[in-house]
């Protein structure tokens, strides 16, 4: 899939207009004569810091279905392999007008020279024709079930995938890991779904119900009632199938990183989530990454991407 020629343009109406898909500044630099008796807090990270560096190409970009948005892009180590896997899903609020899957090349191409390859997938965005629900779940669905027959022909270690999302990527990542659980019959399940054996939860909404009045709400509240559908027979509560919170436990082992200063996914939802998979009898961890806001997360080079590549090494072993 080629870069929406609109999507830097996006990324900075974004920025100034969508408070919620950038970072706040720091608190530092808001508190007015409190803040001159206080240490300066290191500045966080923002989209355009990251986005002016050369973006890595993938190795190679392979179709899971007809449209042109059923695309993924594989990330291949040197070598022959067998390789351990990450399947790696975007943020970006749900919505294709402030991201799209080339985001994450530059934690997909550190991974790739750690020896661990990537299937980057993409998905329709809520604010794509579609999109929503039951589309965007059915993207993430089928991209998910192709990489199995992607692993036969690159020498893929299929049978130990790690999903690594970040922010919206993240909810879809545990939801990936939760989607086994489904009853049969359910659209999203499909007839022989992807084991995810681990999930990386990167600065991700996990809960629906309490990230919409957390984070912005041009980020989440505002096109809520899009990703969840619309409640009908047999589906009364639309966050039974569509939100990781409501579908524990998920059978795998979670590990939720927020920065301590992120202000789309403020730490306290991953602190929060982690204790309900913990209830619920899931083997669930919290990493609190300090002077880290959103963008950090996915930024190769800073403490919070170290720990998070910490992180998938053991989950990919």
């Amino acid at each position: 899939m080629r870069l929406n020629p609109f999507f830097f343009a996006a990324i900075y109406a974004a920025i100034f207009a969508i408070a919620a898909c950038s970072p706040s500044p720091p608190k530092a630099l808001t508190r007015g004569a409190e803040a001159a008796a206080m240490p300066a807090s290191p500045a966080l990270m923002t989209w355009p810091d990251l986005l002016k560096q050369p973006r890595p190409k993938p190795s190679k970009t392979i179709s899971f279905g007809p449209a042109a948005y059923q695309s993924a892009d594989l990330w291949l180590p040197e070598g022959a392999g067998p390789f351990p896997i990450v399947l790696m899903i975007h943020g970006g609020c749900w919505q294709k007008a402030v991201a799209d899957r080339t985001l994450m090349n530059y934690a997909a191409e550190a991974l790739r020279s750690e020896g661990i390859a990537v299937w980057n997938i993409e998905y329709r965005g809520v604010d794509e024709p579609g999109g929503g629900y039951p589309g965007t779940f059915l993207d993430v669905a089928v991209a998910a079930d192709k990489l199995v027959e992607v692993g036969k022909t690159y020498n893929l270690k299929t049978d130990r995938v790690v999903a690594f999302g970040h922010s919206a990527g993240g909810h879809l990542a545990l939801w990936l890991a939760a989607r086994p659980r489904l009853p049969a019959g359910n659209v999203l399940r499909g007839s022989d779904p992807l084991p995810i054996m681990g999930v990386l939860n990167s600065g991700g909404l996990a809960d629906l119900k309490a990230s919409a009045p957390v984070t912005q709400k041009e980020c989440l509240a505002s096109i809520l009632d899009k990703l969840t559908g619309a409640p009908g027979p047999g589906r009364s509560d639309v966050f039974s199938d569509t939100s990781p919170a409501e579908m524990l436990p998920l059978g795998v082992r979670q590990i939720s990183v927020n920065g301590e200063d992120d202000s789309i996914a403020p730490p306290a939802l991953g602190r929060a989530y982690t204790d309900r998979a913990r209830a619920a009898k899931d083997e669930a961890g919290f990493i609190l990454i300090r002077h880290t806001g959103h963008v950090e997360l996915i930024t190769p080079g800073t403490d919070a991407f170290k720990r998070e590549l910490s992180v998938l090494r053991e989950l990919t072993r």
